[in-house]
């Protein structure tokens, strides 16, 4: 069975609740890739998810970690969390860069995909910040050096560009809006798969002897918004997409 690693993509959420003179604070964990997993089990794939906050102290460091996925997904979580280990940013040591091991792990033969989000490419304010960061260099796409998200409350429209791509093999009639992304600039040697609007929606790349992939919306609402999700192609574009990272046949 072809076995994924998706880090990010959840979050915990702080309010305060103002009643007359008093007030109180709670806190909630949530995760938007349930459906995103649900999708890629319905078609035979296992997703192993490291939450956000595991993602500094977990995340694999090494091309030997690595070893034991087929691909590993990024979503919505910037590249602070994967440079700052606890043993560096609590004591000051030297520690391994994942993101260094994920660029070899990559052109060694992996399948390394970026989703988009809030916290992913260069993301809100910039502060995902992964386009000076070691990956830059394996991913089909050039990123902006500043906010590149684009908010699109009335609906952006995907189509195919490429009706040949195996990852849209299963994409049946017109797929539902899209409510955001990330903008970004598909490089010279990168395959665009799909567009929203008239922006890069998929784009693929060879890297080395592995394979690098952006879906540059969301795994889950917002941007990818709930129609989307109950689309009857999410599963089977999630499962095109995995696939052919994986270098699974279709």
């Amino acid at each position: 069975m072809t076995r994924v690693l998706l880090a990010g993509e959840s979050w915990i959420s702080q309010s305060t609740h103002f009643k007359g003179f008093d007030s109180f604070t709670s806190v909630t964990f949530e995760t938007g890739a349930d459906a995103f997993i649900a999708a890629a089990a319905a078609e035979g794939i296992e997703v192993e998810q490291i939450y956000a906050h595991d993602v500094p102290a977990k995340f694999p460091r090494t091309v030997a970690d690595l070893d034991k996925y087929d691909a590993v997904i990024l979503s919505d979580i910037g590249a602070n969390s994967f440079v700052l280990p606890p043993e560096t940013w609590l004591h000051g040591h030297q520690a391994d860069n994942p993101l260094e091991a994920l660029v070899e792990w990559t052109e060694a033969g992996g399948g390394l995909m970026m989703a988009g989000g809030y916290l992913s490419f260069q993301g809100f304010q910039a502060r995902a910040n992964f386009a000076r960061s070691p990956i830059a260099k394996v991913l089909p796409v050039d990123m902006l050096d500043c906010d590149d998200r684009v908010e699109v409350p009335q609906g952006g429209v995907p189509s195919i560009v490429d009706s040949g791509s195996p990852i849209v093999a299963g994409w049946s009639g017109t797929a539902p809006v899209l409510l955001g992304y990330n903008v970004v600039t598909a490089k010279p040697d990168a395959n665009v798969v799909a567009k929203v609007n008239d922006d890069v929606l998929i784009a693929t790349m060879e890297a080395g002897k592995g394979r690098s992939l952006v879906w540059t919306s969301d795994i889950g609402p917002h941007w990818c918004p709930t129609p989307f999700l109950e689309w009857d192609g999410f599963a089977p574009l999630v499962g095109g997409m995995l696939r052919w990272l994986a270098g699974s046949p279709a």
